[in-house]
Order: C-alpha cells, then sequence, then structure tokens
C-alpha cells in the first residue's frame, strides 16, 4: 500500500482490498455488524497499520489498523482515534494490537 496523507485516503485504499467491515474495540474482542459478530484475539491477526500523527495536536493521532480473520472469513478496519493505550482492555488485547514492536 503507498503511503496516504489522509486516514480517508487509507480507509478507501484498504476498502478497495476487501477489508470491508468496521470493527470495534471491546475489552477482550473485535465487534462487527453492530455487535453481532464478536472476533477474540486468537481469532484475527493485525495485516498492517498506518499512523497518522498530529502535527500542532496529539489528540489528532489516530491509528489505522487493516484486520483479517481466517477463521471467520472476514476482513475490516479498526481505527482507534487517541492510540490502544487510552482504551480500556485487556493484556491480551493490547498485545495484539501493539504497534510498537
Amino acid at each position: 500500500m503507498e503511503p496516504y496523507v489522509t486516514l480517508t485516503e487509507s480507509l478507501n485504499e484498504l476498502r478497495n482490498q476487501g477489508y470491508s467491515e468496521d470493527f470495534n474495540l471491546r475489552q477482550n474482542c473485535l465487534e462487527c455488524r453492530n455487535g453481532q459478530f464478536k472476533i477474540f484475539t486468537d481469532d484475527f491477526k493485525v495485516d498492517k497499520f498506518i499512523r497518522f500523527e498530529g502535527d500542532s495536536n496529539p489528540s489528532d493521532a489516530a491509528v489505522l489498523y487493516a484486520i483479517s480473520s481466517d477463521v471467520h472469513q472476514i476482513k475490516g478496519v479498526l481505527v482507534n482515534g487517541y492510540g490502544i493505550y487510552s482504551e480500556s482492555i485487556t493484556d491480551e488485547m493490547l498485545r495484539k494490537l501493539d504497534i510498537r514492536s
């Protein structure tokens, strides 16, 4: 994937690559389809991530994750506006989504 300037451009490119679901981060899983579908850490992988740094305001920072699950045959995106460290999530989820490594 080419580097894109905006979050919107990156989201559109990932959608073109089949990442069609919008995931929501929960304490111990990812949810989609209005909470009807839950994917736990053993059942998904982070294919790639893109950081967006806030030039003038740290609260403008975001991370876009491209996530897939072979078990559930699903691909989607997770956008976290302030980084996973601000969310109340389990250590297992934190390790799975850790972008520092």
